[in-house]
């Protein structure tokens, strides 16, 4: 690829991110897209179950595989390393639209809020899509999404990682953007069979990631990550927090 050419594929697989984000939210939620996760069935309970699990696993499959160092080594034989990022956000990308467009709802209800919990369980939703979004600010989102690295090629400049550093949210958690997603998948004032199939679903998705990702981070940052695992919890906030310890080693590239 030519320079221009790697910056507008890098900026339209981001322009794909932004609209499949915003998507996402009514999808989700239920609201504003034509199609949704809860709805009636349109097709008998095995066949809906079967293509929904077949979505969400092939959505597994390819973010984690897509994610994995020597997959990344793999892949860059083939595009330029600054692409490569955003070869992965289309992937997932494609991914997603294709659970939006052939996700099949079951049906059922298991539990309906009204009233006032209504309104909490709305707020905690919007509440996980902006904790989801500000953690991707909290680490560079641009370079997180690919932007960075298409532009820097671009304008002839050598790219330069995150290093590794906790700012806010990632004092208190490890991985706030995994509990963004959580209170987007639970927050439902309406949980139906599928909604409930697709939390399931991504919560024992999102346990079995956070294992491969963790292991790929202490590979490549060693005992200052290794001190920061020991310190700070992996999704749900202590109610007292550990005394750190003195800093291991020099700032690493995360």
């Amino acid at each position: 690829m030519s320079r221009t050419v790697t910056l507008l594929y890098g900026v339209l697989a981001y322009a794909t991110f932004l609209g499949v984000f915003v998507y996402a939210v009514g999808f989700v939620g239920g609201f504003f897209t034509p199609t949704r996760l809860d709805g009636p069935p349109t097709h008998p309970l095995g066949v809906a179950l079967g293509v929904d699990l077949a979505l969400l696993g092939a959505f597994a499959l390819q973010h984690s595989g897509m994610a994995r160092p020597a997959f990344k080594r793999w892949l860059t034989r083939f595009v330029p390393q600054a692409a490569e990022r955003s070869t992965y956000v289309l992937a997932s990308n494609l991914a997603m639209l294709a659970l939006f467009a052939a996700w099949q709802p079951i049906g059922g209800e298991i539990w309906t809020a009204t009233g006032a919990a209504r309104i909490v369980v709305i707020g905690v939703y919007l509440l996980g899509w902006v904790v989801l979004f500000h953690a991707t600010c909290l680490i560079d989102h641009f370079d997180l999404f690919g932007l960075k690295q298409v532009w820097r090629r671009f304008a002839r400049q050598p790219y330069v990682a995150p290093q590794f550093h906790t700012p806010g949210l990632y004092r208190i958690v490890r991985h706030p953007l995994y509990v963004g997603w959580l209170m987007i998948f639970w927050a439902a004032p309406t949980m139906t069979a599928a909604h409930l199939v697709f939390a399931l679903a991504t919560t024992a998705y999102i346990l079995a990631a956070i294992q491969l990702e963790e292991r790929d981070l202490l590979d490549a940052l060693g005992r200052d990550y290794a001190e920061y695992r020991r310190r700070t919890p992996m999704l749900i906030p202590r109610l007292r927090r550990r005394k750190p310890r003195p800093a291991v080693g020099s700032p690493t590239v995360i």
